[in-house]
This record gives structure tokens, C-alpha cells and sequence, in this order.
């Protein structure tokens, strides 16, 4: 299911047509004629698009849809566009802790320094900063390489070993990544 809501200010009929044809797309809709509602609603909701016929409105992540009429596959189109420009950017400047990760180029920033990482490095640090709890080898083996538990390998000690002495050689915080009891997590 795609995880972005898509608004419909003031447009009734699209809402319409999209929610008799969304078993198709899944998008979660909403439809809305005021603006406190929109704001209220933008507020609460991480992912959104606002549809709009008047560019006027402001609001963020909104598509303004003013050359009506459009074929429909045009409308999906402007939107599929957007999500995507949204996920990028979102996805440019992803905090965790003290440091900021560019998820697109695989680097991890803090002050003026950064550091290229491999696509595993970024799931490791992203997985560990997800979970509220330590993670230990087995999840991290199972959710970050697709290994059976049961199998015996050090891929995991030696990634998060590898990841440790990048980020001490160039950050010096021995600290990011710690070792408990119950596994690893991000300080």
C-alpha cells in the first residue's frame, strides 16, 4: 500500500473519480473544503499531498491542478512525481542523534566532516535507530542480509566492527554504535 495521503481541497469531483478507482492505487484519500481542516489535517499526517485547482493556498506538498481538463493518467503522473521528489528529499536529510545521513549519496555528516558509507552501513545504522531496543545478531542477520539464525557467521561483528572504526577515525566518537547485553544500538 502506498503510504501517502492525498488531500483534495476544494475537488469533490476528483476525489470522487479517485475513490471509485483506488482498489486500484491504494492510496489513502481524503477529502476537504476548508482550511482549518487542511491544516489541521497536514498537521497530523506525515505523508501527504494536497490536490488543488488554485495556487493560491499555501501549504506544503501540494500539486496544483489548474489546466483541467487532464487525462487521468496526467494526474497520476503529477503525482507519482511528486512522491518521488518527496521520498528524495526526506530522504537527504535523515537525523540520527547528532548526525545527519544522506540516505540518496550513502553519507553520514557532523559539522563541516563526512563519510561515504556502504549500503549496508546505512541499513545497519538506520535499522538500529528504528528499533527503541538493542538489536541483537540473529534479527540483524535475518532483516539486514536475509540469514537463517541458525546459520554461523561473524558478517555481523565484523560489519558493525568496520562501521565503528569509520565513524572513530573520522568523528572520534567511540560511542555511536554500543554493545549491550541484548545487542547493538545508536547511542
Amino acid at each position: 500500500m502506498n503510504n501517502t495521503k492525498l488531500i483534495f481541497f476544494e475537488f469533490s469531483e476528483l476525489y470522487q473519480i479517485f475513490n471509485e478507482l483506488n482498489n486500484f492505487f491504494n492510496y489513502e484519500l481524503k477529502n476537504i473544503d476548508n482550511v482549518k481542516d487542511l491544516e489541521s489535517e497536514s498537521r497530523n499526517t506525515k505523508n501527504y499531498l494536497v490536490l488543488v485547482s488554485d495556487s493560491k493556498l499555501k501549504c506544503d506538498n501540494k500539486i496544483v491542478l489548474k489546466e483541467l481538463p487532464l487525462k487521468f493518467n496526467k494526474i497520476l503522473e503529477k503525482i507519482n512525481i511528486a512522491i518521488l521528489k518527496n521520498n528524495f528529499l526526506k530522504k537527504s536529510n535523515v537525523k540520527i542523534g547528532k548526525y545527519r545521513i544522506n540516505l540518496n549519496s550513502r553519507e553520514i555528516f557532523l559539522q563541516k566532516k563526512s563519510l561515504k558509507l556502504t549500503e549496508k552501513e546505512i541499513r545497519i545504522i538506520f535499522y538500529l535507530s528504528e528499533s527503541s531496543s538493542p538489536v541483537n545478531i540473529n534479527e540483524l542477520q535475518k532483516n539486514i542480509w536475509g540469514y537463517n539464525s541458525e546459520l554461523e557467521t561473524h558478517t555481523v561483528e565484523t560489519h558493525i566492527h568496520r562501521l565503528r572504526k569509520k565513524i572513530l577515525n573520522i568523528y572520534k566518537d567511540k560511542n555511536f554504535i554500543l554493545s549491550t547485553k541484548n545487542g547493538y544500538k545508536i547511542a
